[in-house]
């Protein structure tokens, strides 16, 4: 899955919590997108089925994509935690976080986990 892929499901999974009902114009105006490249973006994750989509436009994440999103937004906190545990600003962290969390594998990232456990206890 490529990066806007991720943004996606990450964008769906943090809208699905703060309200029970997901919409494409919700999330093109969660990440400032057209509501044309959103729609198009909803056809391919459900094609590929990380999302579904129900007859009223109501999006929720399939297993598959709640699985995934989650794990993007695992990386996206902990990386985040991480930068500001070294003194970045929670702002940059953040921004810098969203960009790293689409690159870093499992492996380094549980390795940064572990250290934060250590760091922090």
């Amino acid at each position: 899955m490529n990066e806007s892929g991720e943004m996606y499901l990450e964008t769906i999974l943090i809208l699905s919590r703060k309200n029970p009902i997901v919409r494409s114009v919700d999330i093109a105006e969660y990440m400032n997108y057209s509501k044309a490249s959103v729609s198009r973006a909803m056809g391919i994750l459900k094609k590929e089925e990380f999302i579904n989509i129900d007859a009223n436009g109501y999006i929720t994440l399939s297993k598959k994509g709640d699985n995934k999103a989650k794990n993007i937004f695992e990386k996206h906190t902990v990386l985040a935690q991480m930068l500001m545990s070294i003194g970045v600003d929670e702002q940059t962290a953040t921004k810098d976080a969203c960009k790293m969390e689409h690159v870093i594998s499992d492996k380094s990232l549980d390795a940064i986990k572990t250290y934060l456990m250590i760091k922090l206890n």
